[in-house]
Order: C-alpha cells, then sequence, then structure tokens
C-alpha cells in the first residue's frame, strides 16, 4: 500500500479562497500535497463546508484559511 501524502488540501470546486490558498502554497513552496474533495462527500462537507480550504498535515494537525505563505512554512515545519 503506497504511502499516504503527509500534506492534504481540503477543497471544493470553483473555490476561489481555494485557488488563493494553492496560490500560498506555491509560493510558500510546500512539498507535494493531496487533494481532497468534499463536494460530493457528506462528511467532508459537514465538517469542512465552512472552513474550506484547510490543509491537514499528517499529524492530525490542521491549518483554516486564511494563511500566507510564513504562516504556511511554520506550520508545516513545527
Amino acid at each position: 500500500m503506497p504511502e499516504a501524502t503527509p500534506l492534504q488540501l481540503f477543497q471544493r470546486d470553483h473555490c476561489p479562497l481555494c485557488d488563493r490558498a494553492l496560490a500560498v502554497l506555491a509560493e510558500a513552496r510546500a512539498p507535494d500535497f493531496d487533494t481532497i474533495w468534499i463536494d460530493d462527500d457528506a462528511a467532508l462537507e459537514t465538517r469542512y463546508g465552512h472552513r474550506v480550504p484547510v490543509l491537514r498535515v499528517s499529524d492530525g494537525r490542521e491549518l483554516d484559511w486564511p494563511f500566507d505563505a510564513p504562516t504556511l512554512r511554520r506550520f508545516i515545519s513545527a
């Protein structure tokens, strides 16, 4: 079984804030991440619907939007 990517970005289709979060991830030179689309998953919609975009690391910590590149780098390295 392949190892999970340590970062996951929860987002939805047609989400301008999600597009901005992707730009911040690029600016921060974040490592590879998995995109988790919440649109068609009722449980994820309930948990993240009003919070997306949300970045989660493998230890379960989550970073809600808004975040900038320095905040993102600190979050990832903590």
